[in-house]
């Protein structure tokens, strides 16, 4: 005897067997017992849930066959024949409690019991516990399916691996290029000004006053070589598209340059002679300039001197205000082998401003 044949038989214990009703009810509820057996079996596959609800459909018309001796047909509800359960459903969408009609067949005819699903036990039922047994074959298909899932775990836990370290170098090599690393004062590309000189103290290295220093503040006794005045344009290159004039007014002689749209610059010569004075020491250089009456302007300097190297380009934001616009430079101790220059660009922005220039000088320390 299987276990859905016992089932059924161990219900029948429970009540009237011979009462058509309760047989009735009996099967009903191996139908529900069947179906809840099937789907919580995550690995039951339509076809054997087909073949299941077959075998117990022939178990009940096994089991009914002893309930109908051979003889004339009695209709209850069906003539000569078992009828099909009617299923319906009610307003709130639960299953009316189907009627089966069990007729007595004639001779060599086997009872039929359709195969009907309630989805509830019908009241009054009572229990049918069927318990599902998978097929070898079944749980060798489960077991190689569990398989294959374990062994895709350690791929997407590597392929999770790659990309973690994918996202962090393409992070690492984006913060690279964005200079997130580096602190303010390497970003700042820039160029500050020299300290003023205070009174007759000589020029302060630490940076505690930057910025363009106003006539009279630079220390006028320290030892100033002189680079460039306003008396002739011998050492002054002016290239196309820059001009160069030199004027004199209240505030006394200057050359005004000017850049024009091109963003060219005007050269001035550092003699050879400037440059080997200055060779191995700490050298503060002074540009005396202002900008054009209303026009502040930003003026950029850079510096060449062969082989003593170069002090990098400045930017000084250049008033109507004369001011001495400094920087400052550690000179290596070479010997010089020709002369060097300093270029000025008068509107960095290139809309054409102009800077008067008074005087560029530099003096030095030890």
């Amino acid at each position: 005897m299987d276990s859905i044949e016992k089932a059924i038989r161990n219900a029948f214990e429970k009540g009237d067997p011979e009462n058509r009703e309760f047989r009735e009810k009996v099967y009903r509820a191996a139908f529900a017992a069947l179906d809840r057996a099937l789907k919580n079996n995550p690995a039951m596959t339509v076809e054997v849930a087909i073949n299941r609800r077959k075998a117990l459909q022939a178990t009940i018309t096994d089991i009914e066959s002893e309930f109908m001796p051979a003889g004339p047909a009695v209709s209850v509800g069906a003539t000569n024949a078992t009828s099909a359960p009617e299923v319906s459903l009610n307003g709130n969408g639960a299953a009316k409690a189907p009627s089966v009609s069990i007729g007595k067949p004639a001779k060599g005819v086997t009872p039929v019991v359709p195969d009907i699903m309630p989805d509830t036990i019908l009241p009054g039922a009572p229990p049918v516990e069927i318990t599902e047994k998978r097929s070898r074959a079944e749980r060798r298909a489960a077991d190689r399916a569990s398989a294959r899932s374990e062994r895709r775990r350690p791929y997407a836990a590597m392929f999770f691996a790659v990309t973690l370290l994918a996202m962090g170098g393409i992070g690492a090599w984006w913060a690279v290029q964005t200079d997130l690393f580096k602190s303010a004062a390497e970003i700042d590309t820039s160029v500050h000004n020299p300290p003023k000189q205070l009174d007759s103290e000589d020029f302060s290295p630490d940076g505690a006053n930057v910025g363009p220093a106003r006539p009279g503040d630079v220390d006028q006794a320290r030892n100033w070589i002189s680079v460039f005045t306003p008396t002739d344009m011998t050492d002054v290159s002016v290239p196309s598209g820059t001009t160069a004039e030199i004027t004199t007014d209240d505030t006394g002689r200057y050359l005004r340059i000017r850049s024009g749209t091109t963003g060219s610059a005007v050269s001035f010569d550092v003699g050879q002679g400037v440059l080997e004075q200055i060779a191995g020491k700490h050298a503060v250089f002074d540009i005396v300039a202002r900008a054009e009456d209303g026009k502040e302007t930003q003026m950029a300097v850079d510096c060449n001197f062969g082989e003593l190297g170069d002090c990098g380009r400045k930017r000084y934001i250049v008033s109507y205000q004369r001011g001495e616009y400094l920087f400052e430079m550690d000179v290596p101790d070479k010997k010089p082998g020709a002369a060097g220059s300093i270029a000025i660009n008068s509107d960095f922005a290139k809309e054409g401003k102009a800077v008067d220039i008074y005087e560029i000088r530099v003096s030095v320390t030890e």
